[in-house]
């Protein structure tokens, strides 16, 4: 798939929408000195954030609406999933959902 101007208006309104959902702080949280990349059981709005994000353009990449390497040469998505991964396999494996963010780590695992 190459990107095409579609995928660009998709990634303005991606951007937008990270914006009024408070991304950025969420992201600069989870990348602070002192975040915890391992305690998957605390329970975080930011994480929340940041995971909600990530399955949601993992799933548009995965139904082919979003052009992958675009996406990857905006966001660093491998990096932001390491920080999170924790609480989400801990999230999926108390709630009995495996398929809870599935597609933000399939985005970033391959």
């Amino acid at each position: 798939m190459v990107a095409t101007y579609e995928d660009a208006g998709l990634v303005v309104q991606l951007m937008r929408w990270g914006t009024e959902m408070g991304l950025q702080e969420a992201l600069a949280e989870i990348f602070a000195e002192n975040f915890d990349t391992e305690d998957g059981s605390r329970d975080d709005a930011n994480v929340r954030k940041v995971l909600f994000f990530g399955e949601t353009i993992g799933t548009l990449v995965k139904h082919d609406v979003l052009d992958i390497d675009l996406l990857r040469d905006l966001l660093w998505v491998d990096g932001i999933w390491k920080q999170v991964r924790a609480y989400a396999l801990h999230t999926r494996e108390t709630s009995g959902v495996s398929a809870l963010y599935e597609n933000f780590e399939a985005l970033a695992t391959h």
